[in-house]
C-alpha cells in the first residue's frame, strides 16, 4: 500500500531563467554606459560653448569701438551719434544708481520677508506666502513696466517727489521738478523686482542653518529676536550677502521695466528727480537705429562691459551661497 504522494510543484524554471537574463548583454550595457556619458557631456558642453560663443561676437562686434576710443570710452561722457563720439559714462552712471538705489530699498523688505517665512510665520500661512513672493518673480519685466507707468509714476508726481523735495530737498538728492519719470522711478521698480531674488536665497541658506544652533542660543536665556539676529542671520550672514549680490546682478541687466520710467536722457546728474540712462536701455533703445559702424561697436562695447560685469557678479554671488549651504538641501523647521 503506496502513501500520499508529494504534490508536484508547477514548473517554473522557464520564468526563474528569464528572469535571470540581464536586458543587456556586458558589451551592451559597457556601449550605453559610453553613449549615455557622452551625451551629458556633449549637453554641458553646450552651454560653455554657447557662453564662448557670446563672447566672442561680443569681442569681435566691439573691436572697432575700442581701438577707436580705448578704455576713455568708459569715462567720457559725450554721446554723439552724429559727430561718431561715443561715451559711456552716463550709462554706467545710471546702471550703478539706480541698481544701488533698488538694493537700499529691496534688502532690508527681502530679508524681513525672509526672516518671518523661515522663524515666525504660522504653518498656513508659510505657504502662500513664499508662493506670493516666489511669484513676483516670474512677472515679466514689461508688465511691471506698465504698472509703473500707470500706477507709481502717477503716484510719485502727485505725492511721492513733492514730499521727498519738501523734507529732504537739502540734501540736494531730491531736487527738480517732479515728473514722477527718472531715476527715482527706476530705483523703485527695480527694489519691487529684486525682492524676490533676494528673499528665496535668503530663506534658503537661514534654513541651512542648524536647528541646533537655534536651541543652543535658546538655551542660554537669549530671547526669539536674538535668536535670530545671533544665531541665524549671524551665521548665514555670508550667504545673505550672495543673495543681495545676485540680486545686483538682476538689477544691473534688467531692461525693460527701466527702459519704461527712467527717462532715457544720457546725462549725469545728482538728483534723483532727474531722467537718466542705463547701459541696457541705451542697447535696447538705440540699437535698431545705429547705422553707422562705430556707432554699433559701441553699442555692442557696452554689451560686452554689461556681460562681463553680470558674470562676475553672479560667480561672486554663487560662491558666498556656497559658502552657507555647502550643498545642504533646504528643511523646514517647525
Amino acid at each position: 500500500m503506496t502513501g500520499p504522494q508529494p504534490i508536484a510543484k508547477p514548473e517554473v524554471a522557464a520564468s526563474s531563467d528569464v528572469q535571470s537574463q540581464p536586458l543587456l548583454g556586458a558589451g551592451n550595457s559597457h556601449v550605453a554606459d559610453a553613449i549615455f556619458h557622452l551625451a551629458m557631456l556633449a549637453c554641458g558642453l553646450c552651454v560653455l560653448a554657447l557662453v564662448g560663443v557670446i563672447l566672442y561676437e561680443l569681442v569681435k562686434g566691439s573691436r572697432l569701438s575700442w581701438h577707436a576710443f580705448g578704455l576713455k570710452f568708459f569715462f567720457q561722457s559725450e554721446w554723439d551719434p552724429v559727430n561718431e563720439q561715443f561715451g559711456a559714462l552716463p550709462f554706467v552712471y545710471g546702471t550703478l544708481v539706480s541698481s544701488f538705489l533698488a538694493l537700499l530699498l529691496a534688502v532690508p523688505l527681502a530679508i524681513g520677508v525672509a526672516v518671518f517665512i523661515t522663524e515666525m510665520c504660522p504653518r498656513w500661512l508659510k505657504g502662500p506666502l513664499a508662493f506670493t513672493t516666489e511669484l513676483l518673480a516670474a512677472i515679466p519685466s514689461v508688465i511691471y513696466g506698465l504698472w509703473a507707468i500707470f500706477v507709481l509714476v502717477p503716484l510719485l508726481r502727485q505725492y511721492g517727489e513733492p514730499f521727498s523735495a519738501r523734507y529732504f530737498g537739502w540734501t540736494g538728492l531730491f531736487e527738480g521738478p517732479p515728473y514722477g519719470i527718472g531715476m527715482l522711478a527706476a530705483g523703485i521698480i527695480l527694489a519691487i523686482m529684486v525682492v524676490p531674488i533676494v528673499s528665496s536665497i535668503t530663506r534658503e541658506v537661514m534654513t541651512a542653518v542648524p536647528q541646533q544652533q537655534r536651541e543652543a542660543v535658546l538655551a542660554l536665556g537669549a530671547t526669539r529676536w536674538e535668536m535670530i539676529r545671533t544665531g541665524v542671520l549671524r551665521n548665514a550672514r555670508a550667504g545673505i550677502l550672495g543673495g543681495v549680490i545676485l540680486g545686483l546682478g538682476r538689477a544691473l541687466g534688467e531692461t525693460m521695466a527701466v527702459t519704461m520710467v527712467i527717462g532715457n536722457r544720457p546725462e549725469i546728474a545728482k538728483s534723483l528727480f532727474a531722467p537718466g540712462y542705463t547701459m541696457a536701455s541705451v542697447i535696447a533703445n538705440e540699437f535698431s537705429e545705429a547705422t553707422g559702424d562705430t556707432y554699433l561697436s559701441a553699442l555692442i562695447e557696452i554689451g560686452l562691459a554689461l556681460f562681463i560685469v553680470t558674470i562676475i557678479v553672479n560667480i561672486l554671488a554663487q560662491f558666498l551661497v556656497w559658502t552657507v549651504t555647502r550643498g545642504t538641501p533646504a528643511r523646514s523647521h517647525a
